[in-house]
């Protein structure tokens, strides 16, 4: 025996037993644990660009329609490794652009097709993606080409336009800009179902979750054999209308949309799924990041199994046309099985004029389907009026597509002055929330002598500037200070605003703003800066050019989803609400794009202004004053805490038993969390109080100015 192999210590010579990273972790031992992870899933040190690296900047230097002839000529160049059907890979671009954009929901602005997330787990594995591994490696090449000037995001998403281009229809515009990640998005929920198609996600008469908007677990939207493969049309129907609207489309939208892209392509079902392989996720390292291998026949082309339905929606699977309505409408359908066993149905009596061709045989003619989403569309009362309504008027069916198509691929990307590149249409929209542009040629130091004068307090001005701001979610970059929509219903009337102070603010500071040319949108921030140098002594940054939204560019529906139900910066928490308020805040500070440390110290700050309900985390007696009290009252161990409710506990002096504090979960959370209470630490030692303050006014400034996608 060597004497290396002796060493007890080293353990040289010795394979590791297992793999770095494969023991049992925290989340293992503590599954109920904040996932502190979210606020830092996406740094710079899991990206391989450079720092100054700018995707608006790079898509700039594109060659768009030099691009685009590229994706043109691809959508007819069937390559032998994954042939293409009728020799047009039209209609499986617009599945995989639409499966991209459309996992996009109103609740919490997460997902969508914003940043690319269709090429990582558990997204590029879902059953409902099923083969359109295929189409993002026919894509390569050209992202390839590219480079660096076109993000996979923003191709993914293009390539379905040019699709419709091909194939004769219509679309209304592109915007690009979209930025890369460069792994999954751990932050968005999208079940607690472990297995896939599995459905545990509905209460009482078949209530959805929130925030999810699929009916199952691995599908973009509705199981489209029926509920849970229930084939009941009127059933359908129902799940259709709710998942649509969660990500939101109305009736009108929903209806051309479905038509529209089944108006494309066929479903895939040629045999039972047992033929099918692993996921992506789950294949052989050799598969290289194939999945869904089939060993059925050829296992592509007519052989092809992907959702079990079998067969295309009309007679010309590639070209644009009105053939989805007309031979909706023409026959009586009867219910069926595909090969691979699903429900699918079949038109009585099919005339030959009205099948389709085989995928690869224009010669052999088949007959065409519906899915019982589709019967859907003809025997929902409400969705019928509509699918009439574009049978006798074809054009407006190809409009309203175009619209809500252009809406599908970029209702996640923010406000319009985010949009890139030559084809992004001049019409303003709604779901767009637009804002005036706004004045920026005024006196900031006289409007601040006006505010200071104005007999509101500390408090009055903080908490209105950062009710304003906090409304903002980098998720879909909705919401925010610019537009002053808290003026606006439906925020002014939102219980956690406090109205009646809220009124009486804005009552003020429009008197200011009318007197100084100012936007009210601007005069609320300022406010909120000057209630914070006045509490700190130190001056805080300021960017004027807000305009203000009226309430016409203001879909009240729509922004009713930005209300919160619980805000731990405020130590708001709406008691009927079932999740832990820590979490929420943790939700909270994820969609403002905020750190750990930016969480911290801005809960701890504002709670130093006593910002909140009910003098709840109140551990300051000097109350106009930025101060690290908070952490410094919160981690001493001369005070006990005991729960009095579920979101309630008293802290009692240890020696005297005498009642000090008051706290919710969202205060103590940063004492009983190890992370969270190593940062506390930070700021609650003896020579924190300046690097406090710095990091508050820092953390604040980002908030205030996390909407200035004008800037």
């Amino acid at each position: 025996m060597s004497e290396q192999s002796k060493c007890p210590f080293t353990g040289a010579g010795t394979p590791p037993k297992y793999p770095t990273g494969r023991g049992t972790s925290n989340r293992d031992w503590w599954p109920n644990g904040l996932n502190l992870k979210i606020l830092s899933q996406h740094s710079a040190l899991v990206s391989p660009m450079d720092n100054k690296f700018s995707y608006a900047k790079e898509f700039k230097k594109l060659n768009l329609k030099s691009l685009k002839k590229d994706l043109h000529k691809l959508m007819t160049d069937s390559q032998e490794w994954w042939p293409a059907d009728y020799g047009h890979y039209g209609p499986f671009f617009i599945r995989m652009t639409w499966h991209a954009a459309g996992t996009y929901r109103t609740s919490d602005g997460r997902g969508g097709g914003g940043t690319g997330d269709q090429r990582f787990a558990p997204l590029n594995s879902w059953p409902d993606n099923g083969n359109l591994d295929k189409a993002r490696r026919l894509l390569w090449p050209i992202k390839k080409k590219y480079g660096k000037k076109i993000s996979w995001a923003d191709l993914l998403i293009l390539t379905g336009n040019v699709a419709i281009e091909s194939m004769g229809g219509k679309t209304f515009g592109f915007g690009g800009g979209r930025p890369d990640i460069w792994g999954p998005e751990k932050d968005i929920f999208w079940g607690k179902e472990n297995e896939w198609l599995a459905n545990n996600r509905y209460t009482g008469d078949r209530e959805l979750d929130m925030p999810l908007a699929a009916v199952q677990m691995g599908l973009i939207y509705v199981n489209p054999q029926g509920p849970d493969e229930n084939p009941d049309p009127l059933l359908s129907a129902r799940d259709i209308r709710e998942t649509f609207g969660r990500m939101a489309m109305n009736d009108y939208e929903t209806v051309a949309l479905t038509a529209g892209g089944h108006t494309f392509g066929k479903a895939h079902g040629a045999a039972s799924e047992d033929h099918k392989g692993s996921e992506p996720e789950g294949s052989e390292i050799e598969e290289m990041g194939f999945g869904w291998t089939s060993d059925f026949k050829s296992g592509y082309g007519r052989d092809t199994i992907t959702s079990g339905i079998e067969g295309p929606w009309t007679a010309n699977p590639t070209k644009w046309d009105n053939g989805y309505f007309e031979t909706l409408y023409k026959y009586e359908w009867e219910l069926k099985k595909s090969p691979a066993g699903a429900h699918q149905w079949h038109p009585i009596n099919q005339l030959a004029e009205d099948m389709a061709p085989d995928p690869e045989d224009p010669s052999k003619k088949v007959h065409t389907i519906m899915t019982t989403a589709d019967m859907a569309m003809r025997m929902d009362p409400e969705y019928d009026k509509i699918s009439r309504h574009f049978l006798e008027n074809p054009d407006e069916l190809s409009d309203a597509f175009a619209r809500a198509w252009y809406k599908l691929l970029h209702r996640d990307m923010g406000p319009k002055n985010r949009y890139l590149g030559p084809e992004v249409p001049k019409e303003e929209l709604i779901w767009q929330d637009p804002v005036p542009k706004g004045n920026q040629d005024y006196d900031i130091n006289d409007i601040k002598s006006k505010i200071k004068k104005s007999g509101l307090s500390i408090q009055e001005m903080v908490e209105t500037a950062w009710a304003s701001a906090s409304t903002y979610r980098h998720t879909d970059m909705r919401g925010g200070a610019n537009g002053a929509r808290i003026k606006l219903s439906p925020q002014k009337d939102w219980e956690v605003n406090k109205p009646e102070q809220l009124n009486k603010v804005l009552s003020i500071l429009e008197t200011i703003a009318e007197q100084s040319g100012a936007s009210i949108a601007d005069i609320i921030v300022l406010a909120g800066n000057v209630g914070i140098e006045m509490a700190s002594g130190k001056e805080v940054p300021f960017l004027p050019g807000r305009g203000d939204a009226s309430q016409e560019q203001t879909d009240e529906h729509s922004f009713s989803v930005l209300e919160p139900f619980s805000d731990g910066f405020r130590n708001y928490h709406k008691n009927s609400f079932n999740i832990n308020a820590e979490k929420m805040l943790l939700d909270k500070a994820h969609l403002l794009g905020l750190s750990a440390p930016e969480m911290t110290v801005l809960v701890g700050g504002l709670r130093s202004l006593k910002i909140g309900n009910n003098d709840i985390g109140n551990f300051t007696d000097e109350p106009n004053k930025i101060s690290n009290d908070f952490f410094i009252n919160l981690l001493d161990m001369n005070i006990k805490w005991q729960p009095t409710g579920r979101n309630s506990y008293n802290g009692k002096n240890r020696s005297t038993g005498e009642d000090v504090r008051t706290a919710s979960r969202a205060d103590l959370v940063f004492g009983s969390n190890s992370q969270l209470r190593a940062i506390a630490e930070v700021y609650a030692e003896d020579d924190s109080n300046e690097k406090f303050i710095t990091d508050f006014i820092n953390a604040w400034n980002k908030v205030m100015n996390a909407d200035r996608h004008d800037k």
